[in-house]
């Protein structure tokens, strides 16, 4: 069970990341709205992850899929899960059928190509720049992920606190 602590700390540290995105995008010159702080709760407790729904979030990403699919059902059906690791095509299916309200599966493997080469990305694709989205940024970095185009950045540790593996 999460102490009441840790949800009110998640829930305050929210507000002033979602603050600093909107000021990262003003920076740029673009619209608040056209930035995803996706808050990556992997290994924090559902009561943790409510606090922060409660508080009015509702985009959350996780990167295993045993612990997506284990946390989904246990949290409202408007949060828009994001998948952040790598997914191994064993487990897609498991994962598509265990979280009915996933909303993208992301995997980055190198953000300096990505920003480098969007521009080109949206031409090949024949889709204007806006519409497409550019997932770079964590907690140490996405204000000036932000900045540098980013329209989806991952913040963790930053919101919920440092993570917290089990001791074997």
């Amino acid at each position: 069970m999460a102490s009441v602590a840790a949800v009110e700390g998640a829930a305050a540290v929210l507000r002033s990341v979602l603050s600093r995105a909107q000021q990262a995008a003003a920076r740029s010159g673009r619209a608040p709205e056209s930035v995803r702080v996706v808050a990556v709760s992997k290994t924090k407790p559902v009561g943790v992850i409510r606090g922060v729904y409660d508080a009015g979030h509702r985009c959350f990403g996780e990167n295993y899929v045993q612990e997506l699919i284990d946390k989904a059902p246990q949290l409202p059906e408007d949060i828009e899960w994001h998948f952040i690791g790598n997914l191994q095509s064993n487990k897609a299916k498991a994962l598509l059928a265990g979280v009915p309200n996933l909303d993208m599966v992301e995997s980055v493997d190198d953000e300096k190509a990505l920003a480098s080469c969007r521009k080109e990305v949206c031409d090949e694709l024949g889709i204007p720049e806006e519409q497409c989205e550019l997932s770079m940024g964590m907690s140490a970095d996405f204000e000036q992920a932000i900045e540098m185009g980013s329209t989806n950045v991952r913040v963790g540790s930053t919101i919920f606190g440092a993570r917290e593996y089990p001791k074997n």
